[in-house]
């Protein structure tokens, strides 16, 4: 009677014991060793080896078996186990040194398992791992949940210091975006930019070279994420610096692609619309290297804008730069717009269609540039139904009105 209330005493104390070490906020490895000082001395459990999965199946514990200095290897006959069972001799190798497998599962998936025997199986006395049994997967459970507490609290303070750096990051970027646009009743500019990630890759600028000429771009950089938005914030220094010294569409798409090939040595790409709009003589210059063409509404018609060079980055040589000029006597729309606007994709699995977003600038029409963007990204909202956006979507559009002749 009092062996076994002082076997009682003693699982009582060590689940206490461990308690107390998971609330002082012990490491992994104190926890282990205290799960390992509990079972071997303290109850006698002669063998054990304890998996624990962390991407791979990896062994954080063993003791007692032959080749102490061997890790054992995990064998995915254990993945058969989902309650306690005695491992017969066929169920691998490792079934060679341990009788039973506790595993440990959170709802339908496996966290960890367990495999215990005797330094002496052929003793006729009851093994030891089958008498504490009970108390050794208590045991058991609560050290593997505590373990991955710690690791879920390490991904979780993981993710927050990326989060806090990704919005660190996002707040440069709306920096690197012009904020002052034209705004009259006769040149009125407006822009949006919808990333499909925190920090993107999508590019406009408008900047002024006096009070009647106007540099402006769209650009995509191929791919997402913080690295797209490093080449863009690149190419951001490189179109303002270059402004400084040269109005010419020509070298400038000559630099910025040398740029890009420098900075990326070939393994990403940009599309590159790059335009001048002389308000005094009305006349729109530009190069688009392999962008979506962006359109003009004028004289109740829609021209694209398609004529210029291939993609800036894919070869050093650019060949044949044509740059195009467009006259223009009347009211003048012109929409440009990065493909993640007609890459969005309806519950049918269609692709937003060009057609479509004319039809949208030419009911808005009579408006100003803000309402044509807003329109256009709310057509892109409904179209998509309850599917995500897959692409940045960046909005730049400019409106010329009250001509006088």
């Amino acid at each position: 009677m009092s062996q076994i209330k002082s076997e009682s005493d003693v699982k009582l104390n060590a689940l206490l014991e461990v308690t107390k070490a998971i609330n002082n906020n012990y490491s992994t490895a104190q926890l282990l060793e205290l799960y390992k000082e509990i079972l071997q001395k303290r109850l006698g459990v002669g063998r054990l080896v304890l998996f624990s999965f962390d991407k791979t199946w990896q062994c954080l514990l063993t003791y007692g078996i032959p080749d102490y200095a061997l890790v054992p290897v995990f064998e995915d006959t254990l993945l058969q186990f989902s309650e306690i069972e005695t491992i017969t001799y066929n169920n691998g190798e490792l079934s060679k040194s341990f009788e039973i497998v506790i595993p440990v599962y959170h709802k339908k998936s496996p966290l960890a398992f367990v495999l215990l025997g005797d330094v002496d199986p052929d003793k006729v006395e009851l093994s030891k791992s089958v008498k504490h049994l009970p108390f050794v997967q208590t045991l058991t459970n609560i050290i593997v949940v505590a373990i991955e507490n710690k690791k879920l609290f390490k991904s979780n303070i993981h993710k927050a210091q990326i989060d806090k750096e990704l919005e660190l990051a996002q707040s440069m970027q709306e920096m690197l975006f012009p904020h002052n646009l034209p705004h009259s009743d006769s040149f009125n500019v407006n822009a949006k930019y919808l990333p499909h990630q925190q920090v993107g890759g999508d590019y406009y600028d408008f900047i002024k070279l006096n009070n009647h000429e106007f540099i402006f771009c769209i650009a995509d950089v191929s791919g997402k994420g913080v690295s797209a938005a490093i080449l863009m914030s690149n190419l951001q220094a490189t179109l303002q610096s270059l402004c400084n010294y040269t109005h010419n569409l020509k070298d400038i798409i000559i630099e910025l692609n040398k740029r890009v090939i420098n900075n990326t040595n070939y393994e990403k790409f940009v599309s590159f619309f790059l335009g001048k709009i002389n308000t005094k003589s009305q006349q729109l210059t530009y190069i688009n290297a392999g962008h979506n063409a962006p359109l003009i509404y004028n004289e109740k018609k829609f021209i694209a804008l398609s004529k210029g060079t291939t993609l800036l980055g894919i070869q050093e040589d650019l060949r044949d730069i044509e740059v195009d000029i467009f006259n223009y006597a009347s009211d003048l729309i012109l929409f440009c717009y990065t493909d993640g606007l007609t890459d969005t994709i309806n519950n049918e699995g269609d692709s937003l269609t060009v057609e479509s977003v004319k039809e949208c600038i030419e009911n808005k029409k009579s408006e100003s540039p803000e309402a044509i963007n807003n329109a256009v990204l709310d057509l892109a909202m409904d179209y998509k139904g309850e599917q995500d956006f897959t692409d940045d979507i960046a909005l730049l559009t400019l409106k010329v009105t009250d001509l006088i002749f």
